[in-house]
């Protein structure tokens, strides 16, 4: 019995961000190196939390800490491919969230790669965990919602 993962589909998913791959971001081998899988995961989550308004990375008083990250690779993706990030959240406490963020090929149903990572809120001078804003709880309880 294998520990392994499986590709979700697109519907496990509550919103979708495109992101146009770049002609650096292959490697030797031809594909899309993964280091660049988790920039991929924090512009998805972190460009959505700014358009909500749940985020204001130079003014606000409470900033997010990566302290966990995974990622699971099923397929290759490639330049000039169109990926298509889905974002959902898995759990959430008070000053936490973990986000699970899975990455597509324009079109195609099964994730091509998929990862979380786990942000702790923190106040921006002290660094010190918070309570999640009001404005970032809303975000997050939607993206909690089923589909």
């Amino acid at each position: 019995m294998s520990d392994r993962p499986t590709p979700d589909s697109r519907s496990s998913y509550r919103v979708f961000r495109s992101i146009q791959t770049r002609w650096a971001d292959n490697d030797i081998y031809g594909h899309v190196n993964n280091v660049v899988y988790y920039g991929w995961f924090d512009t998805a989550v972190n460009a959505l939390l700014i358009e909500r308004g749940a985020l204001d990375i130079h003014l606000g008083k409470t900033v997010g800490f990566v302290v966990e990250t995974r990622c699971n690779y099923f397929a290759p993706l490639a330049f000039p491919q169109t990926v298509e990030a889905g974002i959902r959240v898995a759990q959430a406490g008070s000053s936490s969230v973990r986000y699970e963020i899975a990455l597509f090929a324009e079109g195609i149903e099964t994730a091509a790669a998929q990862g979380h990572f786990v942000h702790v809120y923190v106040d921006r001078v002290t660094q010190r965990p918070v309570e999640l804003p009001p404005a970032l709880r809303a975000v997050v309880d939607e993206l909690r919602a089923a589909p």
